[in-house]
């Protein structure tokens, strides 16, 4: 009777420090990653960015800087549109946020191109002035918040790519600079407009495919390989050598409660 108390005991025993153990392996490999990793944010200042105009200026970086100065031409107007004609408090607020910001960028715009020698244009391109008008004939509220959200949604989405090209490739300081710049506004702007929930997502431009899968613009070379195994076996995910540990465990104490039953 002794001994099968005392095995009743050991097995739940085993039981709960299983339990522990489990709870130890599985539970913070997903809440490290949740919670213990930063979200990149670029800093303000350090960053070794200078402003001095020096370096060769391509033909591709005086056309970033003019379309940089186009989309405050119509957004700063659109903006204020929103804040006069929308009946949606977050449409406004949108509007005045995204507004507000670009009268900032179009002074830094505004600063490299002088310093450069890159002529501006002063009014709106054909197609920004058609989706200016689209806003001012919207017959209500609501058909407006859709245009103004739509058409800046799609124009944000088609410069980010462009703006990430010009951060990566200039040679021209300021030019990097202002597209540091740009790129965290229409991150923002983007991140405004979806926050509307009334983006029509269906209707933006998908991905051109591939021309090669596997080979595109993130390479994986065998530095990138090394660094992805410093901290577990070459390639083995941390998530399936904790599920082998588990079942291991597992299977021990399975078999000692057996040992004790045979007893």
């Amino acid at each position: 009777m002794i001994a099968v108390r005392s095995s009743r005991r050991l097995q739940r025993w085993l039981v709960g420090i299983m339990a522990m153990v489990l709870a130890f392996l599985l539970a913070p490999a997903g809440l490290a990653r949740a919670a213990d990793v930063p979200i990149p944010v670029p800093p303000n200042s350090g960053t070794g960015l200078t402003d001095k105009g020096a370096g060769v200026v391509s033909a591709a970086d005086r056309d970033f800087v003019i379309k940089v100065r186009l989309a405050g031409l119509w957004e700063i107007p659109a903006g204020n549109m929103a804040v006069e004609k929308s009946e949606d408090e977050r449409v406004v607020n949108i509007g005045r946020s995204i507004s507000a910001q670009h009268v900032t960028l179009d002074k830094l715009d505004i600063a490299v191109a002088k310093k450069l020698g890159i002529a501006l244009p002063n009014e709106p391109n054909r197609d920004q002035e058609g989706w200016l008008n689209e806003m001012r004939n919207a017959s209500t509220a609501q058909q407006f918040d859709q245009v103004y959200v739509d058409r800046l949604r799609a124009a944000h989405g088609k410069i980010f790519p462009a703006i990430a090209t010009i951060r990566a490739s200039t040679r021209n300081d300021s030019v990097r600079k202002l597209a540091q710049a740009a790129n965290q506004f229409v991150m923002t702007h983007m991140t405004l407009l979806e926050s509307s929930g009334i983006v029509d997502y269906g209707s933006l431009p998908t991905a051109p495919a591939p021309v090669a899968p596997g080979s595109g613009p993130v390479p994986v070379d065998n530095q990138m390989l090394a660094a992805a195994e410093e901290n577990g076996i070459p390639g083995v995910s941390t998530s399936v050598i904790l599920l082998v540990l588990a079942g291991a465990l597992v299977a021990g104490v399975i078999t000692t409660m057996r040992i004790f039953r045979t007893r």
